[in-house]
């Protein structure tokens, strides 16, 4: 598999790179980042032949038809880390809640949510190309709360590598927060700023792109790359559970192969969107895909307008914090698959510097027979988790804004959805236990507690044991400070 640049070849760099530069070195010209030249396919017999595969076995398959430049015995070992999920032979456990929805749970790994899916094999395939090459990489993270720590787990002591990662200062949960700061490996650096999601973001793509940083580093001999969706190599492991969630509606008997489904997916960065969108294109059955957001509805808005427009926009403070997002990276990944480079990189030079894009009729036509999309409010989530919970399926509230786009976006009642949970109840005890109990709780101790009694579940223990870890990352600076601090961080 070969990777090209969203925004067009600038004269300086290759035409096209294979995966492992890709993940070492994710931005491409013009600010652009990269994406693959082709998709291989597949066919129903594919299917058939796979119902019964396991996670692993579906994976290593998927992986080799894409061709990837990385060592078997490094594939073999990324793929064996779903060991440590909930239940190694079927780490995505796909849950009905009612006859035509379906809920693809993806938080089962070691951080509770859905970004170990990819980082927990991303992790040890960057630090082996890094080993391999015999160089050193500092790895750049941005977190609306979920990414953060999935990063820091997997490359926590692993060699040839460091890890700095930034998240918004009361813009995540007290266990989000917890899982980052109480991180103590000698590798890791944790920084929360004051400011929101895109700040962190803004900040992560232009350290990636600054010669005086990437100089500054190469003082040192280390390289910059990074573990947000913008690097592919997050993306090519969240391809491969929306094909495995699929054959499990198969394998339950909801459905034939060859059915069309609707995908239901929250929002986000839309890392977790595109890896849906690859799997129709490579020929998953997709009817259509549905976008979830919360108030930050700016997604929703593009997706049913064709108007990307955040002039006058700020981040909302919502229930779903992990979607408290205006800038969506890999939206440019979809415009440069659907509309070419020359004009993905019009428009994305132009959000860069108006804060506003438009569609065509004709591109806004062709984004909506793949796409639909609406929002949910918060009071609305908290009324989808209750109803949920009514009929014994207990979840967070991102997963609550895909009931909303359940209710609204399908236009053919008689085919199933697959909904996609994103993070574990605990992530967000107090929503969830307001919505339960209708009374608001100060502490997320406290609130996980009153859901483990009314719920009769059972909290796991790596969410129990963080209430107890000292704090070891206490930086929380402005984000003008952020690059003096990764700097003195690696020196």
């Amino acid at each position: 598999m070969k990777f090209i640049e969203t925004r067009g070849n600038d004269g300086q760099r290759p035409q096209s790179i294979t995966f492992s530069q890709a993940i070492l070195s994710p931005m491409s010209s013009f600010g652009g980042i990269y994406s693959p030249q082709a998709l291989p396919s597949f066919d129903l017999d594919f299917l058939r032949q796979h119902q019964d595969s396991s996670y692993k076995a579906l994976a290593k398959t998927l992986l080799g038809m894409c061709n990837v430049d990385i060592d078997e015995s490094v594939i073999d070992e990324a793929l064996n880390l779903y060991d440590k999920f909930d239940d190694p032979t079927n780490p995505v456990p796909v849950e009905k809640v009612y006859d035509d929805l379906f809920v693809s749970e993806l938080y089962h790994g070691p951080t509770r949510a859905f970004k170990d899916m990819a980082l927990q094999p991303f992790g040890l395939v960057l630090s082996s190309v890094a080993q391999a090459r015999n160089e050193k990489y500092l790895i750049l993270a941005a977190t609306s709360g979920d990414t953060g720590p999935a990063a820091l787990e997997t490359f926590k002591n692993r060699d040839n590598v460091q890890v700095a990662c930034m998240y918004p200062d009361g813009g995540t949960s007290d266990v989000q927060r917890l899982q980052m700061v109480t991180e103590d490996a000698s590798n890791l650096k944790v920084i929360g700023i004051h400011g929101d999601f895109d700040d962190a973001q803004s900040a992560l793509k232009r350290l990636l792109t600054s010669d005086s940083f990437n100089q500054s580093l190469k003082q040192h001999n280390i390289s910059l790359s990074a573990a947000n969706s913008v690097n592919f190599g997050r993306i090519i492991f969240q391809i491969i559970y929306h094909i495995y969630s699929y054959l499990q509606l198969a394998k339950q008997g909801a459905i034939n192969i060859g059915d069309k489904v609707y995908l239901n997916v929250p929002s986000g960065n839309f890392g977790n969107a595109l890896g849906g969108y690859y799997a129709m294109k490579m020929g998953l059955p997709v009817e259509q895909i549905h976008i979830a957001s919360n108030a930050n509805n700016v997604l929703t808005r593009f997706i049913n307008t064709g108007i990307y427009d955040i002039r006058d926009a700020q981040v909302i403070q919502t229930t779903s914090p992990a979607m408290d997002i205006l800038k969506s990276s890999n939206v440019e990944r979809i415009l440069f698959d659907m509309f070419g480079a020359q004009r993905t990189k019009e428009l994305m030079l132009q959000l860069d510097e108006e804060k506003f894009y438009q569609l065509s009729d004709a591109e806004l036509a062709q984004l909506q027979q793949v796409f639909a999309a609406d929002f949910c409010s918060d009071e609305e989530g908290i009324d989808y988790i209750k109803s949920a919970f009514d009929v014994g399926y207990l979840m967070c509230p991102h997963t609550a804004t895909c009931f909303k786009a359940y209710d609204t976006c399908r236009k053919n009642k008689s085919l199933k959805t697959i909904a996609y949970s994103t993070a574990e109840w605990t992530k967000f005890s107090t929503i969830v236990a307001y919505a339960l109990t209708d009374t608001k709780y100060e502490t997320d101790l406290e609130a996980l507690q009153v859901i483990v009694e009314k719920a009769n579940v059972v909290m796991p223990q790596m969410i129990a044991d963080l209430f107890n870890k000292p704090i070891t990352q206490k930086a929380i600076i402005d984000k003008a400070d952020i690059e003096a601090e990764i700097l003195g961080f690696i020196e």
